[in-house]
Protein backbone atom coordinates (compact mmCIF):
# COMPACT_ATOMS: atom_id res chain seq x y z
CA UNK A 1 0.00 0.00 0.00
CA UNK A 2 1.17 3.62 -1.29
CA UNK A 3 2.20 6.22 1.69
CA UNK A 4 0.02 9.03 1.92
CA UNK A 5 1.73 12.05 0.51
CA UNK A 6 2.57 14.21 3.36
CA UNK A 7 5.25 17.32 3.64
CA UNK A 8 8.80 16.41 4.91
CA UNK A 9 9.60 17.54 8.17
CA UNK A 10 9.50 21.46 8.23
CA UNK A 11 12.63 23.40 9.75
CA UNK A 12 11.71 26.12 11.73
CA UNK A 13 11.92 28.99 9.70
CA UNK A 14 9.53 27.34 7.84
CA UNK A 15 7.41 27.15 10.09
CA UNK A 16 7.13 30.10 11.45
CA UNK A 17 6.73 31.68 7.45
CA UNK A 18 3.24 29.70 6.73
CA UNK A 19 2.40 30.54 10.45
CA UNK A 20 2.56 34.54 9.46
CA UNK A 21 1.08 33.77 6.67
CA UNK A 22 -2.05 32.26 7.23
CA UNK A 23 -2.40 34.05 10.40
CA UNK A 24 -1.40 37.62 8.97
CA UNK A 25 -2.90 37.03 5.35
CA UNK A 26 -1.44 37.41 1.83
CA UNK A 27 -2.17 39.56 -0.52
CA UNK A 28 -2.36 36.75 -2.75
CA UNK A 29 -5.02 34.23 -2.53
CA UNK A 30 -2.95 31.71 -4.26
CA UNK A 31 -0.38 31.76 -1.22
CA UNK A 32 -2.88 31.78 1.35
CA UNK A 33 -4.30 28.45 0.33
CA UNK A 34 -1.27 26.85 -0.13
CA UNK A 35 0.29 28.46 3.13
CA UNK A 36 -2.52 26.01 4.64
CA UNK A 37 -2.29 22.90 2.55
CA UNK A 38 1.07 22.51 3.77
CA UNK A 39 0.41 23.66 7.08
CA UNK A 40 -3.21 21.00 7.42
CA UNK A 41 -0.49 18.54 5.97
CA UNK A 42 1.68 19.09 8.89
CA UNK A 43 -0.37 18.63 11.05
CA UNK A 44 -1.55 15.58 9.59
CA UNK A 45 -4.62 15.64 7.57
CA UNK A 46 -4.80 13.86 4.71
CA UNK A 47 -5.01 15.21 0.78
CA UNK A 48 -8.80 14.18 0.49
CA UNK A 49 -9.40 15.97 4.08
CA UNK A 50 -7.63 18.90 3.42
CA UNK A 51 -8.98 18.93 -0.58
CA UNK A 52 -12.33 18.98 0.97
CA UNK A 53 -10.93 22.03 2.99
CA UNK A 54 -9.59 24.14 0.78
CA UNK A 55 -12.13 23.51 -1.83
CA UNK A 56 -9.37 22.27 -4.06
CA UNK A 57 -9.16 19.60 -5.94
CA UNK A 58 -6.68 16.45 -4.73
CA UNK A 59 -4.14 16.36 -7.34
CA UNK A 60 -3.73 19.80 -6.61
CA UNK A 61 -2.97 19.58 -3.29
CA UNK A 62 -0.40 16.82 -4.25
CA UNK A 63 1.24 18.81 -6.45
CA UNK A 64 1.67 21.45 -4.33
CA UNK A 65 3.40 18.76 -1.16
CA UNK A 66 5.54 17.64 -3.77
CA UNK A 67 6.37 20.37 -4.51
CA UNK A 68 7.10 22.31 -1.71
CA UNK A 69 9.34 18.62 -0.35
CA UNK A 70 11.52 19.60 -3.79
CA UNK A 71 11.91 23.49 -3.81
CA UNK A 72 10.57 24.34 -0.38
CA UNK A 73 8.70 27.72 0.26
CA UNK A 74 9.12 28.85 -3.17
CA UNK A 75 6.07 26.60 -4.28
CA UNK A 76 3.68 29.30 -2.90
CA UNK A 77 4.62 30.80 -5.94
CA UNK A 78 2.89 29.86 -8.87
CA UNK A 79 5.34 29.24 -11.88
CA UNK A 80 3.17 31.00 -14.53
CA UNK A 81 5.00 31.88 -17.62
CA UNK A 82 5.13 32.79 -21.24
CA UNK A 83 6.72 34.53 -24.06
CA UNK A 84 9.50 34.78 -26.00
CA UNK A 85 12.78 32.57 -25.15
CA UNK A 86 15.20 34.13 -22.93
CA UNK A 87 18.27 35.86 -23.69
CA UNK A 88 20.47 35.06 -21.32
CA UNK A 89 21.95 32.29 -20.53
CA UNK A 90 21.27 30.66 -17.22
CA UNK A 91 25.14 31.76 -15.99
CA UNK A 92 23.91 35.00 -16.95
CA UNK A 93 21.52 34.99 -14.80
CA UNK A 94 22.57 33.41 -11.72
CA UNK A 95 25.07 36.34 -11.99
CA UNK A 96 22.06 38.82 -12.03
CA UNK A 97 20.68 37.18 -9.20
CA UNK A 98 24.24 36.98 -7.18
CA UNK A 99 24.73 40.67 -7.85
CA UNK A 100 21.06 41.84 -6.75
CA UNK A 101 21.87 39.97 -3.55
CA UNK A 102 25.21 41.15 -2.68
CA UNK A 103 25.14 44.64 -0.70
CA UNK A 104 26.11 47.41 -3.04
CA UNK A 105 28.95 48.50 -0.13
CA UNK A 106 30.47 45.40 -0.86
CA UNK A 107 31.18 46.01 -4.65
CA UNK A 108 31.92 48.98 -3.92
CA UNK A 109 29.24 51.22 -4.55
CA UNK A 110 27.97 53.93 -2.08
CA UNK A 111 24.63 53.02 -0.76
CA UNK A 112 23.23 50.12 0.64
CA UNK A 113 20.49 48.36 -1.21
CA UNK A 114 19.99 48.54 -4.91
CA UNK A 115 17.42 49.77 -7.12
CA UNK A 116 16.13 47.99 -10.41
CA UNK A 117 17.68 51.40 -12.42
CA UNK A 118 21.10 51.23 -10.15
CA UNK A 119 20.95 47.41 -10.22
CA UNK A 120 20.67 47.51 -14.25
CA UNK A 121 23.59 49.92 -14.57
CA UNK A 122 25.82 48.32 -12.58
CA UNK A 123 25.58 44.94 -14.55
CA UNK A 124 25.69 46.66 -17.79
CA UNK A 125 28.65 48.64 -16.57
CA UNK A 126 30.48 46.12 -15.13
CA UNK A 127 34.01 45.73 -17.19
CA UNK A 128 34.53 41.84 -16.07
CA UNK A 129 31.21 40.54 -17.05
CA UNK A 130 28.82 43.15 -18.60
CA UNK A 131 25.34 41.65 -18.28
CA UNK A 132 22.73 43.92 -20.69
CA UNK A 133 19.45 43.86 -19.91
CA UNK A 134 16.25 46.06 -19.11
CA UNK A 135 15.16 47.37 -16.36
CA UNK A 136 11.77 45.72 -16.71
CA UNK A 137 13.52 42.61 -17.99
CA UNK A 138 15.55 42.69 -14.83
CA UNK A 139 12.55 42.74 -12.26
CA UNK A 140 10.92 39.95 -13.82
CA UNK A 141 13.98 37.82 -13.64
CA UNK A 142 13.87 38.55 -9.90
CA UNK A 143 10.27 37.74 -9.81
CA UNK A 144 10.94 34.11 -11.41
CA UNK A 145 13.83 33.17 -9.37
CA UNK A 146 12.21 34.02 -6.10
CA UNK A 147 14.48 37.55 -5.40
CA UNK A 148 11.39 40.36 -4.20
CA UNK A 149 12.03 43.84 -2.78
CA UNK A 150 11.43 42.82 0.97
CA UNK A 151 12.17 44.94 4.33
CA UNK A 152 15.23 43.37 6.59
CA UNK A 153 13.95 41.88 9.51
CA UNK A 154 15.22 40.05 12.33
CA UNK A 155 15.16 36.81 13.26
CA UNK A 156 15.62 34.22 16.16
CA UNK A 157 16.33 30.60 16.96
CA UNK A 158 14.75 28.69 19.67
CA UNK A 159 17.27 28.52 22.91
CA UNK A 160 15.55 25.78 24.09
CA UNK A 161 17.67 22.90 25.62
CA UNK A 162 14.73 20.71 25.27
CA UNK A 163 13.34 22.08 21.62
CA UNK A 164 13.34 17.87 20.15
CA UNK A 165 12.37 16.59 23.38
CA UNK A 166 9.19 18.84 23.56
CA UNK A 167 8.58 18.00 19.87
CA UNK A 168 8.63 14.85 19.59
CA UNK A 169 6.10 14.81 22.87
CA UNK A 170 3.89 16.66 21.20
CA UNK A 171 4.37 14.19 18.02
CA UNK A 172 3.47 10.93 19.89
CA UNK A 173 0.40 12.80 21.46
CA UNK A 174 -1.43 13.69 17.77
CA UNK A 175 0.03 10.12 16.45
CA UNK A 176 -0.10 8.08 18.87
CA UNK A 177 -2.99 9.21 21.53
CA UNK A 178 -5.09 11.42 19.48
CA UNK A 179 -8.55 10.47 20.96
CA UNK A 180 -6.79 11.59 23.98
CA UNK A 181 -5.12 14.72 22.78
CA UNK A 182 -6.07 18.51 23.03
CA UNK A 183 -4.80 21.88 22.48
CA UNK A 184 -5.35 25.25 24.70
CA UNK A 185 -4.61 28.46 23.56
CA UNK A 186 -5.46 31.77 23.76
CA UNK A 187 -6.63 34.06 20.27
CA UNK A 188 -6.38 37.75 21.12
CA UNK A 189 -6.62 40.47 21.21
CA UNK A 190 -10.09 40.90 20.18
CA UNK A 191 -11.01 44.55 20.11
CA UNK A 192 -14.46 46.16 19.06
CA UNK A 193 -13.61 48.16 15.87
CA UNK A 194 -14.59 47.79 11.89
CA UNK A 195 -12.39 45.44 10.79
CA UNK A 196 -11.55 45.05 6.68
CA UNK A 197 -12.18 41.84 4.98
CA UNK A 198 -13.33 40.54 1.91
CA UNK A 199 -16.80 39.63 0.62
CA UNK A 200 -18.48 39.60 -3.38
CA UNK A 201 -19.73 42.71 -4.48
CA UNK A 202 -20.18 44.88 -7.23
CA UNK A 203 -17.24 45.74 -9.48
CA UNK A 204 -15.88 49.30 -8.24
CA UNK A 205 -18.45 48.88 -5.38
CA UNK A 206 -17.12 47.66 -2.72
CA UNK A 207 -18.73 47.29 1.31
CA UNK A 208 -17.70 49.70 2.81
CA UNK A 209 -17.28 49.75 6.54
CA UNK A 210 -17.16 53.35 8.20
CA UNK A 211 -13.41 54.17 10.29
CA UNK A 212 -13.44 54.68 13.99
CA UNK A 213 -10.74 55.98 15.85
CA UNK A 214 -11.83 55.49 19.30
CA UNK A 215 -12.00 52.45 21.02
CA UNK A 216 -14.08 52.65 24.39
CA UNK A 217 -14.71 48.84 24.70
CA UNK A 218 -11.70 47.17 25.70
CA UNK A 219 -10.11 43.92 24.96
CA UNK A 220 -10.99 40.74 25.43
CA UNK A 221 -9.19 36.95 24.70
CA UNK A 222 -10.83 33.86 23.65
CA UNK A 223 -9.51 30.91 25.22
CA UNK A 224 -10.12 28.03 22.52
CA UNK A 225 -9.80 23.80 23.44
CA UNK A 226 -9.82 21.35 20.31
CA UNK A 227 -9.72 17.99 20.46
CA UNK A 228 -7.23 16.34 18.30
CA UNK A 229 -9.38 13.29 17.82
CA UNK A 230 -12.74 14.62 17.31
CA UNK A 231 -12.03 17.56 15.16
CA UNK A 232 -14.14 19.85 17.93
CA UNK A 233 -13.44 23.12 19.00
CA UNK A 234 -15.02 25.15 21.81
CA UNK A 235 -13.94 28.34 23.97
CA UNK A 236 -15.17 31.47 25.77
CA UNK A 237 -14.06 35.22 25.53
CA UNK A 238 -12.75 36.25 28.70
CA UNK A 239 -11.24 40.10 29.46
CA UNK A 240 -7.96 38.77 30.57
CA UNK A 241 -5.95 35.88 30.37
CA UNK A 242 -4.54 34.40 33.71
CA UNK A 243 -3.99 31.48 35.91
CA UNK A 244 -8.10 31.23 36.79
CA UNK A 245 -8.92 30.93 33.33
CA UNK A 246 -6.59 28.60 32.12
CA UNK A 247 -7.23 26.33 35.06
CA UNK A 248 -10.87 26.64 34.20
CA UNK A 249 -10.14 25.77 30.42
CA UNK A 250 -8.13 22.77 31.77
CA UNK A 251 -11.16 21.24 33.81
CA UNK A 252 -12.99 21.55 30.96
CA UNK A 253 -10.81 19.65 28.87
CA UNK A 254 -10.89 17.32 31.69
CA UNK A 255 -14.46 16.91 31.93
CA UNK A 256 -14.41 15.80 27.98
CA UNK A 257 -12.71 12.41 29.03
CA UNK A 258 -14.63 11.74 32.25
CA UNK A 259 -13.41 8.31 32.38
CA UNK A 260 -10.15 9.35 34.52
CA UNK A 261 -7.62 7.68 31.98
CA UNK A 262 -4.38 9.92 31.27
CA UNK A 263 -4.69 12.95 28.92
CA UNK A 264 -2.41 15.03 26.75
CA UNK A 265 -2.86 18.72 26.67
CA UNK A 266 -0.71 21.02 24.31
CA UNK A 267 -0.30 24.52 25.33
CA UNK A 268 2.25 27.07 24.98
CA UNK A 269 4.89 28.65 27.60
CA UNK A 270 2.88 31.46 29.08
CA UNK A 271 3.21 32.00 32.53
CA UNK A 272 -0.27 31.47 33.30
CA UNK A 273 -0.15 28.02 31.61
CA UNK A 274 3.54 27.83 33.88
CA UNK A 275 1.71 27.99 37.36
CA UNK A 276 2.68 25.58 39.56
CA UNK A 277 -0.51 25.02 40.67
CA UNK A 278 -2.00 24.01 37.45
CA UNK A 279 0.99 22.03 37.46
CA UNK A 280 0.27 19.98 40.63
CA UNK A 281 -3.71 20.12 39.88
CA UNK A 282 -2.35 18.36 36.43
CA UNK A 283 -0.79 15.81 38.00
CA UNK A 284 -3.44 14.59 40.97
CA UNK A 285 -5.92 14.11 37.52
CA UNK A 286 -3.97 12.54 34.93
CA UNK A 287 -3.14 15.67 32.39
CA UNK A 288 0.03 15.70 31.14
CA UNK A 289 0.94 19.31 29.86
CA UNK A 290 2.73 19.03 26.46
CA UNK A 291 4.60 22.26 26.40
CA UNK A 292 5.56 23.88 22.71
CA UNK A 293 9.34 24.76 22.81
CA UNK A 294 10.34 28.15 22.99
CA UNK A 295 9.30 30.83 19.89
CA UNK A 296 7.58 27.30 18.67
CA UNK A 297 4.10 27.91 19.12
CA UNK A 298 3.41 27.29 15.60
CA UNK A 299 3.53 23.68 16.36
CA UNK A 300 0.25 23.62 18.82
CA UNK A 301 -2.72 21.70 16.99
CA UNK A 302 -5.26 24.25 17.87
CA UNK A 303 -3.31 27.11 16.42
CA UNK A 304 -4.25 25.61 12.86
CA UNK A 305 -7.94 27.08 13.31
CA UNK A 306 -7.76 30.31 14.43
CA UNK A 307 -7.27 31.46 10.89
CA UNK A 308 -10.89 30.80 9.83
CA UNK A 309 -12.20 32.51 13.09
CA UNK A 310 -10.67 35.55 12.26
CA UNK A 311 -11.54 35.39 8.95
CA UNK A 312 -15.13 34.47 9.44
CA UNK A 313 -16.06 36.17 11.85
CA UNK A 314 -13.66 39.52 12.62
CA UNK A 315 -12.83 39.92 8.88
CA UNK A 316 -15.65 42.36 7.43
CA UNK A 317 -17.23 42.69 10.46
CA UNK A 318 -18.69 45.43 12.72
CA UNK A 319 -19.52 44.19 15.90
CA UNK A 320 -21.37 46.91 17.95
CA UNK A 321 -20.02 45.51 21.63
CA UNK A 322 -18.21 42.45 22.95
CA UNK A 323 -21.52 41.18 23.14
CA UNK A 324 -22.55 40.51 19.82
CA UNK A 325 -19.00 39.74 19.25
CA UNK A 326 -18.71 36.68 21.52
CA UNK A 327 -21.95 35.50 20.08
CA UNK A 328 -20.95 35.24 16.43
CA UNK A 329 -17.61 33.94 17.82
CA UNK A 330 -19.29 30.61 18.93
CA UNK A 331 -22.16 30.48 16.28
CA UNK A 332 -19.00 29.95 14.01
CA UNK A 333 -17.79 27.28 16.51
CA UNK A 334 -21.32 25.73 16.26
CA UNK A 335 -21.48 25.89 12.84
CA UNK A 336 -17.38 24.51 12.48
CA UNK A 337 -17.88 21.71 14.95
CA UNK A 338 -21.23 20.98 12.82
CA UNK A 339 -19.88 20.60 9.67
CA UNK A 340 -16.06 19.65 10.25
CA UNK A 341 -16.35 16.82 8.31
CA UNK A 342 -18.94 18.11 5.50
CA UNK A 343 -17.45 17.73 1.66
CA UNK A 344 -18.92 21.46 1.43
CA UNK A 345 -17.08 23.03 4.14
CA UNK A 346 -15.60 26.30 3.44
CA UNK A 347 -11.57 26.39 3.19
CA UNK A 348 -8.79 28.05 5.95
CA UNK A 349 -9.93 25.19 8.55
CA UNK A 350 -6.49 24.91 9.00
CA UNK A 351 -4.03 27.73 10.02
CA UNK A 352 -0.46 27.42 11.91
CA UNK A 353 -0.68 23.74 13.27
CA UNK A 354 2.57 22.08 12.91
CA UNK A 355 4.27 19.36 14.41
CA UNK A 356 7.37 17.07 13.92
CA UNK A 357 7.61 14.35 11.17
CA UNK A 358 11.22 12.13 10.79
CA UNK A 359 12.34 12.03 7.13
CA UNK A 360 15.65 9.73 6.66
CA UNK A 361 17.17 10.51 9.89
CA UNK A 362 16.47 14.34 10.27
CA UNK A 363 14.49 15.91 12.38
CA UNK A 364 12.03 18.44 11.48
CA UNK A 365 14.24 21.13 13.38
CA UNK A 366 17.01 20.18 10.78
CA UNK A 367 19.04 18.28 13.22
CA UNK A 368 19.60 14.25 13.28
CA UNK A 369 17.74 12.18 15.20
CA UNK A 370 19.80 10.34 18.17
CA UNK A 371 21.00 6.64 17.05
CA UNK A 372 19.71 4.00 18.16
CA UNK A 373 21.76 2.09 20.78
Amino acid sequence: MAKPVRVRGLTEQEGQKLQHIVRRGSTSSVRFRRAMMLLASAGGSTVPVIGRLVQADEDTVRDVIHTFNEIGLACLNPRWAGGRPRLLDRDDEDFVVQTATTRPTVLGKPFTRWSIRKLADHLRRNTARPVRIGREALRCLLARRGISFQRTKTWKESPDEAFDAKLARIEYAINERPDRTFAFDEFGPLGIRPTAGSCWAGQTRPDRLPATYRRTHGITYFHGCYSVGDDQMWGINRRRKGIDHTWTALRTIRAARPDGAPIYVILDNLSAHLNWKIRRWAARNKVELCFTPTYASWANPIEAHFGPLRQFTLANSNHPNHTVQTRALHAYLRWRNKNARHPDVLAAQRRERARIRSERGIRWGGRPLPSAA
